[in-house]
């Protein structure tokens, strides 16, 4: 009979410490708030780097363009889609502005452009080698870049910036 309740309680540790170790990770993150954490609506300028929500697992972004979206569609299109679009077979309802601390949204100088000169061609789609993060930060960056994950594409942007990121969402 004690033997459960120890690993009741062993169980129940690991929970605890999981979760103060997630805290603990956020707390030291390069980001300040994660889409949903934030209510205060802010508009996207040409240029700017939006997210939604897939299914609540993933993430997938884009580059804003006069109220589109230009993305890295799963069938390896880069084109420009409307709000609706991008949400559309997604589980989000709301697209998502990277910004700074001060609600602006972070901008890099010759990403519109880079983004727009992208449109209509095909790439090679690949969901870990060759996905809309890798697209959405090679427009920020100019580099080609590897960046398989929503994590890994902040913790890039934040230093490209040399700021933290507040995921905000969209006043459309």
């Amino acid at each position: 009979m004690p033997l459960p309740l120890i690993w009741l309680g062993a169980g129940l540790a690991s929970v605890y410490a999981g979760g103060a170790l997630a805290n603990n990770a956020r707390r030291h993150s390069v980001v300040t708030s994660y889409p949903g954490e934030s209510e205060r609506l802010v508009t996207p300028l040409n240029g700017s780097v939006v997210c939604c929500g897939i299914y609540g697992v993933f993430e997938h972004t884009g580059i804003w363009c006069d109220g589109q979206i230009i993305e890295l569609h799963g069938n390896g299109l880069v084109k420009a889609v409307g709000q609706e679009r991008f949400l559309h077979q997604r589980s989000g309802s709301q697209i998502y502005v990277a910004c700074d601390e001060s609600y602006t949204p972070l901008i890099a100088e010759q990403c519109e452009s880079r983004a727009i000169a992208q449109v209509f061609r095909y790439l090679d789609y690949d969901p870990i080698s060759n996905n809309c993060h890798r697209f959405s930060l090679g427009c920020v960056t100019g580099l080609e870049e590897e960046c398989i994950s929503f994590y890994e594409f902040n913790q890039k942007l934040s230093a490209y910036f040399n700021q933290k990121i507040r995921w905000q969402p969209v006043r459309c």
